[in-house]
């Protein structure tokens, strides 16, 4: 074999190799019509392959869509910006001296999320008035209460006596089906034991903490959308 035929060969194999290599290192998945996307924790910063305990959205004045992932057992906070759905940014990871897990439960007059400790002795206030560098403060004052009522948007009444008790979520596999032609629904991928789902209604986007970090289901068509008010918004 002659060094010519050698060289032909070596191009025909750089060029397979080129064909074939963002196949293994993107693994996203679409459907058929392209406008359903599935990014799993691989697409995402490195920091979602991390399992949570629970997440939640806020938005800010600015226009901007955080998710706060609670991870470690309350130990570490991740927040990720994802005002654009295709392009999630890590922001802001945060340790946290925290009594263990905890679960945000709502919102507080809009510049703060009330967590509740699953040992079910406090509570907690997560500071957003600086959405991207948030700060949790343990709420000693409260040990030991129980149900809480709210006062609007900014007080509690909380009930002395009456132990808090912790639901633990159970987990469930979850299966995006393409139905972009129905007489041949197509399974995209199947997302294992997710204890905890949200919805952006602006974006369309759905969130799933599961096993392995997160999952990110994506509406191209609502993104879209979207985006477009959000331009019509600004000229007007």
């Amino acid at each position: 074999m002659n060094k010519l035929t050698l060289n032909r060969i070596a191009i025909s194999l750089v060029g397979i190799a080129t064909i074939f290599a963002p196949l293994v290192g993107n693994a996203e998945v679409h459907s058929r019509s392209k406008e359903i996307v599935v990014m799993d924790s691989r697409d995402l910063p490195e920091e979602a392959e991390l399992p949570g305990n629970s997440f939640f959205l806020h938005s800010d004045n600015a226009g901007s869509t955080y998710l706060y992932v609670e991870q470690q057992q309350g130990a570490r906070l991740s927040v990720f910006d994802v005002s654009d759905p295709g392009r999630i940014k890590l922001v802001s990871t945060t340790k946290l001296a925290t009594p263990g897990a905890f679960d945000f439960r709502r919102p507080l007059d809009g510049s703060a999320e009330l967590v509740r400790f699953r040992d079910g002795q406090n509570v907690g206030v997560l500071d957003l008035r600086k959405p991207r560098k948030p700060s949790l403060r343990v709420v000693t004052a409260l040990a030991d209460s129980g149900s809480m009522q709210s006062l609007g948007e900014s007080g509690l009444l909380a009930v002395s006596n009456q132990r808090y008790s912790y639901a633990r979520a159970v987990p469930r596999d979850y299966q995006v089906i393409d139905l972009s032609t129905p007489s041949d629904p197509t399974l995209l991928t199947t997302v294992k034991q997710v204890r905890h789902q949200l919805v952006n209604a602006e974006t369309g986007t759905t969130f799933l903490l599961g096993r392995d970090g997160l999952t990110v289901v994506r509406r191209v068509n609502v993104e879209n959308e979207y985006k477009s008010h959000l331009m019509q918004m600004q000229v007007n």
